[in-house]
């Protein structure tokens, strides 16, 4: 869900919680990720109903995002698709989708299942990764580094080398402001970041609107922007992520 400021996100939450708990009220959930013999019946993306029931074989693995968080239901066996319990990711989920001021950063460390550095925000860019990152607002952008000890410069160029500006860490600083007047993003612009790493970006714009968690995975999904759909999976990752089957 985007928001501009945290009363919007509360009456938001409030309103989502309340609705799925009227009766008669069914949300939907979304696949980001499966493998396994049945995969080709469950590609990133799909809808499911959140009462729906699915049937999976051995070895099939499908991670399902709603508005409770993320959960992998792991073949063989029939599962509902929902999330049961009162556990949620709402918190995590603004603060992980939350915009923010485009200055350096000093964050603790994020770490995910593999005990790695990860991004504390969908919308920072990671310095490392190349392919297709998604923005809400391409006036104000941030740059991510994984590491946080010692002072590093990276340099942003165009394909053309003709928009070239510069990204800044101090020590001890791990998200820098992109130059937008030096370097400005607009839809489809590819920029190349080096450094102590490389990587190439394609940025693409969603539209500046409330996002529910599975209608935010869907337009990640469907731009590409498989990094940030990795990251809001793991990010969002409910307690027991594989329930037994009926």
């Amino acid at each position: 869900m985007f928001w501009d400021n945290n009363s919007k996100c509360v009456l938001a939450m409030l309103a989502a919680l309340a609705a799925a708990a009227s009766p008669g009220y069914a949300m939907a959930g979304i696949v980001v990720a499966s493998s396994g013999p049945s995969a080709a019946s469950f590609p990133p993306g799909k809808k499911l109903a959140d009462d729906a029931q699915i049937t999976l074989k051995t070895a099939d693995s499908v991670t399902i995002l709603d508005a409770k968080g993320t959960r992998v239901l792991r073949g063989a066996g029939t599962f509902t698709v929902g999330a049961q319990g009162t556990v949620t990711r709402a918190a995590t989920f603004a603060a992980l989708t939350r915009e923010r001021g485009a200055q350096r950063v000093r964050t603790g460390a994020v770490r995910g299942p593999s005990g790695k550095p990860v991004s504390p925000n969908l919308w920072y860019v990671n310095l490392t990764k190349s392919g297709t990152f998604c923005l809400v607002d391409p006036t104000t952008i941030r740059v991510w580094r994984p590491e946080k000890d010692g002072s590093a410069t990276y340099l942003v160029s165009d394909k053309a080398g003709t928009k070239t500006a510069r990204l800044v860490y101090p020590d001890g600083v791990t998200v820098a402001p992109w130059d937008v007047a030096t370097a400005p993003v607009t839809e489809g612009a590819t920029y190349a970041i080096s450094g102590a790493s490389r990587a190439t970006v394609s940025f693409t714009v969603l539209p500046a609107r409330d996002y529910a968690p599975e209608d935010l995975a869907a337009a990640l999904i469907a731009k590409g922007c498989t990094e940030q759909v990795d990251l809001l999976t793991t990010s969002l990752a409910l307690p027991q992520d594989t329930p037994a089957a009926m």
